[in-house]
């Protein structure tokens, strides 16, 4: 079993219910609005890891692609399957930073506030995973949070600059960087967006 499903999941399985909801309180297009732009053309295959209430696998199921969708909390995976029943979603129990059971190649990788679950040794060990999952001139995107975590949850502090030194050594080229305030609203809570491309 990966890293990330043995700790630290307790909370999301506690709480799955009440967390999708405030994920589902957010379109995709406004968490996502500088990303768009590097979305590859329709058909492609994509990959969404951790994807939690399955806003985000529904969302670019609906624009065309092939979605494959990892989520190691059975309780929030069932959640989604049941909110988002598209025909275009995989569902996969799975997680970083080994993504066991996933085939690639992918022409998007998409890490919606996953990357801070990880400690620097798994990150190191996720990033090669990254890099063989996506196809050349494919592109990975990783959103990162800061700010104190939520009680009875793992997370640890991540940072731009890390996120993509540790990229680079693995052939991750990046061809976007931006930052915003907390779509949900939490004064405490900032995020980095990181777009890389193989």
């Amino acid at each position: 079993m990966d890293a990330v499903e043995l700790a630290g999941q307790e909370e999301y399985r506690v709480r799955a219910g009440e967390l999708a909801r405030a994920y589902e309180g957010v379109r995709f297009e406004e968490v996502h609005r500088d990303v768009v732009a590097f979305l590859p053309g329709a058909g492609a295959r994509v990959l969404d890891v951790g994807a939690g209430s399955g806003r985000d696998a529904a969302a670019l199921a609906g624009r065309g692609y092939r979605v494959v969708a990892v989520e190691p909390t059975d309780a929030l995976r069932e959640v989604a399957r049941r909110l988002h029943p598209e025909p275009g979603i995989e569902w996969v129990d799975s997680a970083l930073p080994e993504v066991g059971g996933v085939s690639g190649p992918f022409a998007l990788v998409l890490l919606s506030a996953v990357w801070m679950h990880l400690d620097p040794g798994e990150r190191a060990v996720g990033m090669a995973r990254l890099r063989e999952l996506v196809e050349p001139a494919g592109r990975v995107v990783i959103t990162l949070r800061h700010g104190p975590p939520p009680a009875g949850r793992r997370m640890f502090e991540v940072s731009g600059d890390e996120t993509v030194a540790l990229a680079a050594e693995h052939g991750l080229v990046p061809v976007h960087r931006g930052s915003h305030p907390d779509r949900m609203g939490r004064a405490e809570v900032s995020w980095t967006v990181l777009v890389f491309e193989r």
